[in-house]
């Protein structure tokens, strides 16, 4: 039987009356967008961040571009983030209008190096956006002082932690904005796609809510120009059943990766490490290989199928080669990106697949597993 890095049908099983009477109380509320699960699930999630407000959004990307623009963030402005993380991440700068600058990670974690960001920032930097990769948080003290002291709004993008928390404190509730994927694979995901950005500050929400829904104040009003982007009751409703389950989603995949380094403990596989202070949700279990591609290739046979998260640094893709990026600019992230690759993580991996591909990963190294 084939195992994917990632796979929701068990879940469905386990879960699936609570879901389709979910979408049937949508569908006999007679409302679908903008309605009351919406708005309930908005205040719902933004109170477990530990935030005062959210706004649903229909994707993360969309949720990074409508907070770059609550900020007024525009053309040639420049906005700094790390090469590490997913193209929307980079492509939501650049639909904003401005231009993306990079700084490195940390080799042990992938997590943004703080202690370059004040050489990257300059007059023309309107946010930073760090990345709570892979489902830990990166080192946001750091961020935040730099950043206030050059007196420039912290975006977080929690697409990857929902739930992660630093120092006791959860991730979109430090910065001056948090965005949030609801893509399916997500810790908290969505049955398609979906999105949310938190704050703390009352001004920017009630910009968020205009410009996701054409800059309206009223109906068929604009203020200013905005655009399209709702999250829908269907995602809502549906979420809003999830979200209690959050902590038990959290604690297995907790309780996976736990497993994973010990089974690993005797093998030349980098096992993922966890910053002092830092409660890791193990969106995805991230380990590194020297014959990465190899692995990949031999386990590929034993209908094993895994994945790289992610194989190309931005900076280094002809999409964005406009923006000056080149090989050698950021060589932690470089060198990371040739030796890293996720394995299994989601709810319901059971302990035989578990094995499976951890005496997989042995027989194909060379190397004992401790089962």
């Amino acid at each position: 039987m084939t195992i994917r890095v990632w796979d929701y049908l068990t879940e469905y099983a386990d879960e699936r009356a609570e879901i389709l009477d979910a979408v049937d109380r949508v569908f006999k509320s007679g409302v679908l967008i903008l309605g009351e699960s919406g708005r309930r699930f908005e205040a719902e999630f933004a109170a477990y961040c530990g935030a005062a407000h959210g706004v649903g959004v229909d994707n993360a990307t969309n949720g990074l571009f409508l907070a770059m623009k609550a900020l007024g963030v525009g053309e040639g402005d420049e906005v700094v983030t790390v090469a590490n993380t997913a193209v929307p991440t980079v492509s939501a700068i650049v639909q904003a209008g401005a231009v993306p600058r990079f700084v490195d990670v940390h080799e042990a974690t992938g997590l943004m190096n703080a202690s370059q960001l004040a050489g990257a920032i300059s007059e023309r930097t309107r946010c930073v956006i760090p990345v709570h990769l892979y489902g830990q948080m990166a080192d946001m003290a750091a961020v935040t002082a730099v950043c206030a002291g050059s007196g420039v709004p912290v975006i977080e993008d929690c697409s990857q932690s929902h739930g992660a928390t630093q120092h006791g404190v959860r991730c979109g509730a430090v910065g001056d904005l948090g965005v949030f994927s609801f893509y399916p694979t997500k810790p908290l995901g969505a049955y398609g796609d979906g999105g949310l950005i938190t704050t703390n500050d009352e001004i920017l929400d009630a910009k968020l809510r205009s410009l996701r829904f054409y800059g309206m104040k009223g109906v068929y009003y604009a203020e200013e120009a905005g655009y399209n982007s709702r999250l829908d009751e269907v995602q809502a409703e549906i979420l809003r059943v999830k979200l209690p389950r959050l902590g038990a989603y959290i604690r297995r995949r907790q309780q996976i990766a736990k497993r994973y380094d010990e089974i690993l403990s005797a093998t030349s596989i980098g096992v993922p490490e966890i910053v002092p202070g830092n409660d890791h949700v193990y969106y995805v279990y991230v380990v590194r290989h020297p014959e990465r591609d190899r692995l990949l290739a031999e386990l590929r046979q034993r209908d094993i199928l895994l994945n790289v998260s992610y194989p190309w640094p931005i900076h280094t893709m002809r999409g964005f080669e406009r923006f000056g990026g080149k090989d050698g600019d950021l060589p932690c992230t470089e060198s990371l990106s040739t030796r890293i690759m996720s394995l299994p993580m989601f709810p319901a991996l059971s302990e035989a697949q578990q094995d499976t591909v951890c005496r997989a990963i042995g027989e194909v190294l060379g190397e004992p597993v401790s089962l």
